[in-house]
């Protein structure tokens, strides 16, 4: 468990003295309370330069003791340990020669449990809970004879709950946390109530309930915000740890470079080395060992400096992981079993335990299986609050030690009993982005368990079933209605208001800088809000080989791949498995980007002809070369219909401009799972809906021309009205420009005349439409997560429950958009299935007709 994290300064007992220093003193206490220790530091040292330099008066020597105290705190932020708990000396000295009574008695167990504040926050967790207790014990009995004041009491309750934290005692943090809440709603403490509200999503972190946690921190920062808003980069600090516990390190990312800008510039040193540490954990997960590295390296000066040895020391595990992430092979396991042994010294049992793990990876790469065992050996087992990625690295562990001994069985249980303990943490996330990201920490540990199927045996069905328990799980769990929250509402109001402002900005040549921010903040603001406000009900099973093999009949499935041997593909025809090889997987995907670029190029519809022919010839030539790339496992599928899993880049190819496939059937889905779900269920719904959007002169014509296939169809235009004809619908078209946003896909948007229709909003309609077609630009790119976890625009209607979703990989030009969906739609409506008639209306044109049919 890490080292704990900022606690609250704690006021001395209210107490007459000496004017201006007593003044100065309420002045700096806020100040530290508010998260500015740099500035109470200031203000404490004027404080003291105020009272006699000797003086035998007791207001005067009550007053510096209470200045002292406050300033230990201060200085042990922002100079060392050492210095605040120097001062703390001189204020036990101090209180020794006041005369017996209720200023004596009240400020001895206040020193107490300052001294364990500041050893709290340098990693001498053991030391400060034997303090903390001591000194809450004797303030309890001030409390309860009406000597000690309720925030004294309370804030010393926060902070003893903060080190049981890092002890790991967590029904001791939760009770004094909750006592805290009960103090401060009784006496009018506000700020005092949200820091226990923080402190209960750390709890709530660290037992894995993320969502909660989350929902946590959000209300910490309503809070904050408005009663100290210096304290909301702490609150986003441990929002982005818990943001990596799920694997979100994009977004854990964002978060902490929020927060070092602050940090930064009000010089707040253990909190900006936090944030560094955090954020070269999330550049671990990014895979820039390099940043890591740097980030790391930088805060371990900084903890070191301030005499915090137990976060020095979590900093050099940070390093030694990048290092390893680099090469297992250069790193050293002496060196890693050195810094075990001294992050268990400073009581940090679970990291010490990662650096036997990091210890025994580099022997087993090293061929020394034996070391590795005797490592291994050494590592106590998980326990309840074990974290998700450590967990997942013993399970590596054991894994690459089976492959060194030559026992590739074993190795495969290890990665089976892995990915299932990793499905019983993504169970109990909330939202989209959660279910996804979870994949990040089985990453490596599935790779290496398909990669040993693959070079070991070459069984295709084995092969097969890796595939589908390691990839695309978000589309495994059932969707439930999401829960109604106004404030989400608001939000996403406020982004479309913000996006049309930008838009009309950008069109009138007007800086859009400040709208950008904006833009992005609520985007922020709304995936953060989504995280405990959108819920997934059970996971269905993973589909095994017999019952898709069943489902298919006469059609065929190709399975792709990508691993350290190349592309390879699992067809599956004719009720047969058969493993292929394809050649380097660099090759291919490259191709697939430039035959994306070449067919976006070629889009629009009024382009020269000379120009129309120069990028056809190049694009036709990328289409038959990555055709004869895969014409190995096109060739064993023959003339039947197909089923694609793509992988990497090939989520971006529109498959019937292949001239293998051109005119045929291809549905695209992101595992034979999900397309075993979307094949499935009861289709019962009537409803129409026939959407155009705003500048878009051919979507008035193209609506009007499906009404009359479509008679009784509903036309709705604004976004609330549209969002209720979707809910429900058998069949939707929408006909409107629209953006794929790659870095934050479900902000993907469709344009209506009152603004963007957000991807995100789409996850939360009730009933998902049944067939959804998207002829806009782009709308079926995907941002592809670890795991193959494909989110975007058509991903979010899949996995909310929509059975198909036809949409563009590409660019389209308007009147090529129309031209098809006119003899698309009366293939449809003519009972067609909708990827048969598809392939019928993108035969005459594929290269400008990129449409995919995703789903069943």
């Amino acid at each position: 468990m890490p080292p704990p994290r900022a606690a609250v300064p704690v006021a001395p007992p209210t107490a007459t003295g000496v004017q201006l220093a007593s003044e100065l003193h309420v002045q700096a206490f806020r100040a530290a309370s508010a998260g500015r220790p740099a500035d109470a530091v200031k203000l404490l040292r004027r404080a003291l330069g105020a009272l006699p330099v000797t003086s035998g008066d007791v207001e005067a020597t009550t007053v510096r003791i209470r200045i002292l105290i406050t300033l230990s705190y201060g200085e042990a932020e922002t100079v060392s340990v050492a210095d605040g708990l120097a001062h703390l000396g001189t204020a036990t000295d101090l209180v020794s020669v006041l005369p017996d009574g209720d200023v004596k008695t009240n400020l001895a167990p206040v020193i107490k449990c300052q001294q364990a504040l500041v050893l709290h926050r340098a990693g001498r967790t053991a030391e400060a809970l034997a303090l903390y207790d001591a000194g809450i014990a004797e303030l309890e009995a001030g409390y309860a004879a009406g000597a000690v004041p309720t925030q004294s009491l309370a804030g010393n309750l926060v902070n003893r709950g903060l080190t049981s934290i890092a002890f790991g005692l967590l029904e001791d943090a939760e009770r004094d946390m909750r006592r805290t809440i009960a103090l401060a709603e009784a006496d009018d403490l506000p700020l005092m109530k949200a820091k226990a509200l923080h402190n209960l999503g750390d709890i709530a972190q660290l037992t894995g309930d993320v969502p909660t946690a989350l929902r946590r921190y959000e209300e910490t920062v309503r809070e904050f915000g408005a009663l100290a808003p210096d304290l909301v980069h702490r609150v986003r600090i441990d929002q982005a740890r818990t943001l990596l516990a799920a694997g979100l390190a994009d977004e854990a990312a964002q978060h902490l470079d929020e927060a070092l800008g602050v940090l930064r510039k009000r010089r707040v040193g253990q909190d900006l080395a936090e944030a560094e540490l955090a954020r070269a954990a999330a550049a671990l997960v990014q895979g820039d060992p390099g940043l890591a590295r740097e980030l790391a390296t930088r805060a371990g000066r900084r903890f070191t400096r301030r005499g915090s040895t137990s976060w020095a020391e979590l900093a050099a595990l940070t390093r030694m992981r990048a290092e390893v992430g680099v090469s297992a092979r250069t790193a050293t396991p002496a060196r890693a079993v050195r810094l075990s042994a001294r992050l268990d010294a400073v009581g940090l049992a679970d990291e010490a335990a990662l650096a036997t793990m990091l210890a025994a990876r580099m022997a087993s790469a090293r061929g020394a299986p034996a070391q590795a065992r005797a490592l291994l050996d050494q590592v106590p087992l998980p326990g309840p609050i074990t974290p998700i990625d450590h967990r997942m690295l013993l399970r590596l562990c054991r894994f690459e030690l089976a492959v060194v001994e030559g026992r590739p069985l074993d190795a495969l249980d290890e990665a089976s009993a892995g990915l299932a303990e990793l499905g019983r943490v993504r169970d109990r996330m909330g939202g989209l982005d959660l279910l996804s990201g979870t994949a990040v920490h089985g990453r490596e540990l599935g790779e290496k368990a398909v990669g040993l199927v693959l070079s070991s045996c070459g069984d295709a069905r084995a092969a097969f079933d890796w595939l589908e328990r390691t990839r695309a799980q978000v589309y495994r769990y059932e969707p439930l209605p999401a829960i109604d929250n106004p404030e989400l509402a608001r939000r996403v109001a406020e982004l479309r208001t913000v996006s049309r402002a930008v838009q009309a900005a950008r069109l009138e040549g007007r800086p859009v800088e400040e709208l950008s921010s904006r833009f992005e903040e609520l985007q922020r603001e709304i995936t953060r809000l989504g995280w405990h406000t959108s819920v997934w009900g059970r996971p269905r099973p993973v589909a095994s080989f017999a019952d898709v093999a069943e489902a298919l009949g006469e059609r065929a499935m190709v399975s792709f791949v990508a691993g350290v041997d190349g592309l390879s593909a699992v067809a599956v025809v004719a009720g047969r498995a058969t493993l292929v090889r394809l050649g380097p997987a660099a090759e291919l995907f490259e191709l697939a980007r430039v035959l994306h670029a070449d067919l976006d190029v070629l889009a629009p519809d009024h382009l020269p002809p000379p120009l129309v022919a120069a990028v056809t010839a190049s694009a036709s030539r990328r289409a038959r070369a990555l055709d004869e790339l895969l014409a190995p496992v096109f060739d064993l599928v023959g003339a039947r219909d197909l089923v694609v899993v793509p992988t990497g880049d090939l989520y971006a190819v529109p498959w019937g401009a292949l001239p293998s496939l051109r005119g045929r059937s291809v549905v695209v889905t992101p595992s034979a799972t999900a397309w075993l779900t979307a094949s499935g269920g009861v289709r019962s719904a009537t409803r129409v809906a026939l959407v155009g959007g705003p500048d878009l002169p051919e979507a008035l014509g193209e609506v009007r021309g499906l009404r009359s296939i479509y008679p009784t169809a509903a036309v709705p235009s604004t976004v609330a009205d549209v969002l209720s004809a979707l809910d429900g619908a058998r069949l939707a078209h929408i006909a409107a420009h629209g953006a794929h946003v790659a870095d934050n896909a479900l902000f993907s948007r469709l344009e209506l005349y009152d603004g963007s229709l957000f991807a995100h909003e789409t996850a939360r309609l009730s009933r998902a439409p049944e067939t959804v077609v998207l002829a806009a630009c782009s709308l079926a790119l995907s941002h592809i997560r670890p795991g193959d976890e494909a989110l975007g625009f058509a991903g979010a209607l899949l996995a909310s429950g929509s059975h198909t979703v036809v949409a563009a990989v590409n660019r389209v030009g308007d009147h090529s958009a129309a031209v098809t969906m006119e003899t698309f739609h009366k293939q449809l409506a003519a009972g067609t299935p909708a990827a048969t008639a598809l392939a019928e209306a993108t035969a005459v044109d594929p290269l400008r007709r990129p449409f995919v049919c995703y789903g069943s």
